[in-house]
């Protein structure tokens, strides 16, 4: 699978129609509810529902992540990365090292 990246400029995510359209409904969803907790949070956004036929799908990633480590030159090569020719560093593919066979 081939995974495409698109990043938005700083100050930008205004233009996240995404955003805007997901985000008003997760919020009313959980109007008055103290977020006092991860899982509370996550329980609220998942349950999300519009009449429209939005569902919400979210879990808690509990996996601890390591700060600040640095990618090597060579980490970095390893990647089958394909910048697009418009603002690549925003815009990117990011390939698998192997090919797998059709089932």
């Amino acid at each position: 699978m081939i995974i495409e990246v698109c990043h938005y400029p700083p100050g930008t995510s205004k233009w996240n129609k995404i955003e805007h359209r997901l985000f008003c409904h997760i919020t009313c969803n959980w109007r008055g509810v103290p977020l006092e907790s991860h899982q509370v949070v996550v329980s609220l956004v998942s349950s999300t529902r519009t009449e429209q036929g939005l569902e919400v799908h979210c879990h808690l990633d509990e996996n601890e992540y390591l700060k600040g480590r640095k990618i090597t030159d060579f980490e970095m090569s390893e990647i089958k990365l394909k910048r697009n020719a418009f603002h690549g560093d925003w815009n990117y593919e990011i390939a698998p090292r192997k090919r797998c066979k059709p089932r």
